[in-house]
């Protein structure tokens, strides 16, 4: 049930907001700040760790290790951890059901990623966006937009 609300949650704030999750007596409680301007670094981490505590725990065999290295750009070649990224790319409304949601990235962009960096990442975006086109497998096609990412955004991040 837990799991629910905070998939919904999840998916809901991350398009308008950045939220903070309080575990308290059994309970989870939102806290929601509406965001007036660009976000610091360490939101944007800190929403991207949120989106990660959802999607790791429904791929065990994504270690925390190899997660890790997901977020430094070495992106391992194998069906749980293309899933995994899947799991992300979808939370954070770039991807659906295999297919890249272009003019959605680049809202998310506006809204999860600091503003030094968000030319950088409208122009990867912008390039990579038919990176995914004709790859019918949801999770190979997240793999495919990632890999394009990591090579086109010098500051690649990921949760």
């Amino acid at each position: 049930m837990i799991s629910r609300w905070k998939d919904f949650f999840s998916i809901y704030l991350f398009s308008d907001m950045i939220c903070n999750w309080f575990w308290i007596g059994g309970v989870f409680l939102v806290s929601v700040q509406p965001i007036l301007g660009g976000v610091t670094q360490e939101q944007m981490m800190s929403a991207g760790k949120l989106m990660r505590d959802v999607c790791h725990p429904k791929f065990s065999k994504v270690s925390v290790e190899q997660a890790d290295s997901i977020s430094k750009g070495i992106i391992p070649d194998d069906k749980d951890s293309k899933c995994y990224i899947n799991c992300i790319l979808e939370m954070m409304q770039m991807m659906k059901k295999g297919k890249f949601l272009y003019e959605s990235s680049l809202k998310q962009i506006d809204v999860l990623v600091p503003d030094d960096m968000v030319e950088e990442y409208r122009n990867g975006v912008t390039a990579c966006k038919d990176a995914a086109q004709g790859i019918k497998n949801n999770c190979e096609a997240s793999y495919a937009l990632l890999v394009c990412f990591r090579d086109k955004i010098s500051r690649f991040m990921f949760p």
